[in-house]
Formats: C-alpha cells, sequence, structure tokens
C-alpha cells in the first residue's frame, strides 16, 4: 500500500496501513455437558467460514452414523477423524439458517446439534472447538468444569482491575475524541489522512494539545459481512531512522484507549481514539519518538503512525 504522506521532516508523523501479522489470536474454547444418555435438549454451535469447528468427544464417533441435513453447497462434508468431528462452512450463514448435525458415538449414542451463524454477540462468538462430556462426575469432566470456573474468575479480575486502570482523566478525554466531542477537549486538529485497503478505509485524525496529543482512527467497514474488530493498540519506542516495517520492538508506553463501540458492521463507521501523555515521549537518552499502532481482529496491523513530542506543546 502507498504511502500518503509528505517526508518525515516536515512533519511530526508517517502514517501507513499495512498487512504486518499480530503476535496471537483469539481461540473460542468451550465445554458442553451432557447428562444422562438422552439428551433433553439440542446444544447450539456457532460456526463461520473464517474457521473450523472440532468437536471432541470421550469415546470415538461412527462416521457412517454421523450426518447433517441440507449441507450440499454450505458446508464441506463433515469428517469423523478418531474421537473428533470437523465441521467447516464455505459461506456465511444467515441469521435464519438452522441446520441439524447428528454425531453418531461408537457405543450407539446420537448427539443432535444445531448449527448457526457466529456472530460478535457475548455468547454467540465462533466455536472452535467444543469438549462434550457424558458423564459430568469423572475427573476429567470436573477437571474440565474446575478449568473453566477458574478462567471466569480470572476473566472478572482482569476486568476489575481493567475499569480501576482505565479511570483516569486520559480515559475521559479518549472518550470524548472518540464520540466527535472535541470541542470539549484542549485538542486542535493538525492533520488528516484518508488510508483505502481491501474491505476498509481509514480516515486517520492527528490532534495537537498542551502536554497530551491524540490520534483518532476512523474505520469504515466495506466488507458485505464480516464486522471489524479491533485487537489490539501499541505504542513503543522508535529509533531514529528505525524502519518501521514490519514491526518495531521498542519499549513499551503508557496511553489512553477509548471506542465508540465494540465492533464496526458491515457498511458502518466506528472510532478508536487514543491519547498520549507528553511523559510518554521521556527516555533516559533524551525525547524519543513513538509509533502507534491498532491491529484488526483477525491479526493484520491495520494503520501506524510516528507521533513527535512536539505534538504535546
Amino acid at each position: 500500500m502507498r504511502n500518503l504522506l509528505p517526508p518525515r521532516s516536515t512533519l511530526l508523523l508517517v502514517l501507513l496501513a499495512s498487512a504486518a501479522m499480530a503476535r496471537g489470536r483469539d481461540v473460542n474454547v468451550r465445554s458442553a455437558y451432557i447428562f444422562g444418555r438422552h439428551k433433553e435438549r439440542v446444544d447450539r454451535l456457532y460456526v463461520t467460514p473464517d474457521a473450523a469447528t472440532i468437536l471432541r468427544f470421550q469415546q470415538p464417533c461412527d462416521a457412517a452414523g454421523t450426518k447433517m441435513i441440507g449441507w450440499e453447497g454450505r458446508f464441506e462434508p463433515v469428517a469423523c477423524a478418531g474421537k473428533r468431528v470437523l465441521i467447516e462452512p464455505i459461506q456465511a450463514l444467515e441469521p435464519e439458517d438452522r441446520f441439524l448435525l447428528v454425531v453418531r458415538l461408537a457405543d450407539g449414542t446420537e448427539v443432535p446439534f444445531t448449527l448457526m451463524g457466529a456472530t460478535r454477540k457475548e455468547g454467540e462468538w465462533p466455536d472452535q472447538q467444543v469438549n462434550v462430556f457424558f458423564e459430568p462426575d469423572t475427573r476429567e469432566a470436573l477437571n474440565d468444569q474446575l478449568k473453566n470456573a477458574r478462567e471466569r474468575e480470572n476473566g472478572l479480575l482482569d476486568d476489575v482491575r481493567r475499569f480501576y486502570r482505565e479511570d483516569t482523566p486520559d480515559h475521559a478525554l479518549a472518550k470524548l475524541v472518540a464520540l466527535g466531542a472535541i470541542r470539549q477537549t484542549p485538542f486542535r486538529l493538525i492533520k488528516k489522512r484518508v488510508i483505502k485497503s481491501e474491505g476498509e478505509e481509514t480516515t486517520v485524525r492527528i490532534y495537537k494539545g498542551k502536554a497530551k496529543a491524540a490520534v483518532l482512527f476512523t474505520v469504515t467497514n466495506h466488507d458485505p459481512s464480516k464486522p471489524w474488530n479491533l485487537l489490539e493498540a501499541r505504542l513503543v519506542t522508535i529509533r531514529p531512522g528505525e524502519d518501521p516495517e514490519p514491526y518495531v520492538f521498542g519499549d513499551k508506553k503508557p496511553f489512553a484507549l477509548r471506542a465508540d463501540r465494540d465492533e464496526i458492521a458491515p457498511g458502518e463507521s466506528g472510532n478508536v481514539a487514543i491519547v498520549v501523555d507528553r511523559s510518554a515521549f521521556k527516555t533516559e537518552n533524551g525525547n524519543a519518538e513513538l509509533i502507534l499502532e491498532i491491529y484488526r481482529k483477525d491479526g493484520w496491523r491495520q494503520a501506524y503512525v510516528v507521533l513527535d513530542e512536539r505534538l504535546t506543546r
């Protein structure tokens, strides 16, 4: 993608969209517990063409007896491999679509599932692996339930710690910037650029302020079916003359981030605002330039900005 900015010597930032892989991705693994050999309800599976779904049982599956109704043209053939069943959609499912999958196990037990299109709503994220337990009181099942409970507890503790850390004036400013209430902040727009790439358009606004700087990323999602989600933002030091492609390994610096929505639906736009304090530019060797990066949910770098301490004067 081409660089739309003038030389760095004439400005305090460099802006570029790129596709550099991030370090990690979220994997959605959960467990389903079935009490008794006869199921009284049908478990739902949320699937997406972006990832395969694996069902893991405690005994082998019977490939001949495992069937899905109406899968032709919408799914790859269901595959049984030992204790695992692989489900792979070919295309995104519509909200009203429902497909019945019946898995037959080696002992003749049949387990039905309803397949639905995944969303970004809580509880409807894509299932990448579902561990199915028929005997919830076995040691393996109890250990799994204990592990899940601890993970939920740790997640709640992380949320509490994050809310405490983010109760700062800088986060309040970032929220105002994300909502477009710039007049209620001390920031002044000094630069605006538009980056176009396949599937989205990003408008980047750079703001100058007293003792602080702000960056506003406005992402318009042109993908016909997939929502846009933010994976993470990074703010690190960059050495003079260092090439920010494909990745920078400088020291991490603090910042405040706020977004006006959790995800950007197809055809819609959303804001991600970041506020940087002047102290973030200070190092043992004096002031340093910083690189601010944002990454999409799929792990690719959406854009980066190189910031200079003069933005905070």
